[in-house]
């Protein structure tokens, strides 16, 4: 069988999602150096399902580490389904976990002016921007590949 880079096994799969995990992780710091985002649904729904991304992350991270190592590639269908619904399900969380907290920020700079933790919010969001097309990346060549096996 051919390899698709960034499919599940992968060392472009594992990059992929040490990527996912940095930028979570680089979010969460941002947002939850101060405690003022707890007066913020949008704000906590981010840190809330940035919290879900870390451990999937690390744990699919986990699997392509043991698949590029021993050589043995994790591509059951039953396996490879789980990881393409766990994709698509934390992608779209993910995206909608940006764009509130993208929006609440945009929104706060426009009504007060003087928000003085307007820009850990922006770069949160901007990190879980990034987050989101790394795992939105993955999940569509889990998708391409799941036909095959």
């Amino acid at each position: 069988m051919e390899e698709l880079p960034g499919a599940l096994g992968t060392s472009a799969s594992l990059a992929l999602r040490l990527g996912q995990a940095i930028f979570a992780v680089a979010s969460l710091l941002f947002m939850c150096l101060d405690i003022q985002f707890y007066s913020y649904t949008a704000f906590c729904f981010l840190v809330t399902v940035m919290g879900l991304v870390i451990p999937w992350s690390l744990t699919l991270a986990v699997v392509d580490v043991i698949s590029v190592f021993v050589m043995r590639p994790a591509r059951q269908p039953g396996v490879l389904s789980i990881v393409v619904i766990g994709d698509w399900v934390l992608s779209f969380l993910s995206l909608a976990a940006s764009c509130s907290t993208a929006s609440v920020t945009s929104l706060l700079l426009a009504s007060d002016g003087f928000c003085k933790l307007c820009t850990r919010y922006q770069l949160s969001a901007a990190m879980s921007f990034l987050s989101w097309f790394l795992c939105l990346s993955s999940s569509l060549f889990n998708l391409w590949l799941l036909p095959t096996v």
